[in-house]
């Protein structure tokens, strides 16, 4: 669960930012610079455990007719800051089809890590391929096949599909399975529709559709990185707020009860454009 929480949050696809890390990390992903007839939205989050602050995090994300691309940041902050000084910058582009994704290239490096591993997927003929720079001394026991591969997107575009309505089944915006790749783990976020709910951040008022994703393990763990039963079994809940009148959809509040104390992400800010 802390991996899709990491990857999936702290990309949030989400995670699209806006600081000049971001941009040079979205450069790398192949993310260009802003075109005529684009629109998109930048958020900024704060993670908290109970009562205290634990991460920032800053997404942007651009989309085009038939394009788009995202960049995100994650960094420890408040109590979390005194035990990791972690700072994760995502990147990601690709192509679109309406609410389907097609991502072209991925990558996330971690600023505080000492082995300055740049991970990255690329997805020759839909397929989604490591591009791990120093590569994993494990690729998991098993490892993801190409079979397992085929047809995932990398953490970011999920969940930008999630907001575009790629699990969207008659009325329900939220009804169905999106197959994930991080680089070395391969998993399903399975999608319920939680209705809707009036709410209430910095950032935004009204009513929210709630989105409720369950994490099914696939392939790429070793043994002590596969998650309990119990972790699996708490469902991340996604607050989505409407866009350009509903054109597409971003998290204002995110929350899961799995780990002490549970964990919450609430929008501070959202600007579009």
């Amino acid at each position: 669960m802390k991996q899709v929480w990491l990857a999936g949050v702290a990309a949030l696809g989400l995670v699209v930012s806006g600081s000049a890390g971001i941009a040079d990390d979205a450069a790398d992903a192949g993310v260009s610079p802003r075109a005529a007839g684009t629109h998109g939205v930048t958020v900024q989050y704060s993670g908290s455990v109970l009562i205290f602050q634990v991460a920032d995090i800053s997404i942007s994300t651009e989309y085009a007719d038939d394009t788009y691309q995202a960049a995100a940041r994650f960094t420890a902050a408040g109590l979390a800051a005194l035990f990791t000084d972690a700072d994760i910058e995502a990147g990601v582009s690709g192509y679109r089809d309406g609410t389907q994704l097609q991502p072209y290239r991925y990558s996330h490096l971690n600023h505080a890590s000492s082995k300055n591993r740049i991970v990255g997927i690329d997805f020759p003929d839909g397929v989604a391929m490591p591009d791990v720079n120093p590569p994993f001394g494990n690729m998991g026991e098993p490892a993801a096949t190409d079979v397992d591969r085929a047809g995932a997107r990398d953490p970011i575009s999920t969940l930008l599909a999630m907001g575009l309505g790629a699990v969207s089944s008659g009325s329900s915006h939220c009804d169905g399975r999106l197959p994930v790749f991080d680089g070395r783990a391969r998993y399903n976020l399975r999608f319920e529709d939680g209705g809707r709910k009036d709410i209430r951040t910095r950032a935004w008022s009204g009513e929210a559709l709630i989105c409720r994703a369950y994490y099914e393990p696939i392939s790429g763990y070793e043994a002590d990185e596969f998650p309990t039963a119990e972790e699996i079994a708490e469902p991340i809940d996604f607050w989505l707020a409407p866009i350009n009148g509903g054109e597409f959809y971003v998290p204002v509040k995110i929350r899961t009860n799995a780990g002490f104390g549970g964990v919450t992400v609430s929008a501070r800010s959202i600007e579009t454009y």
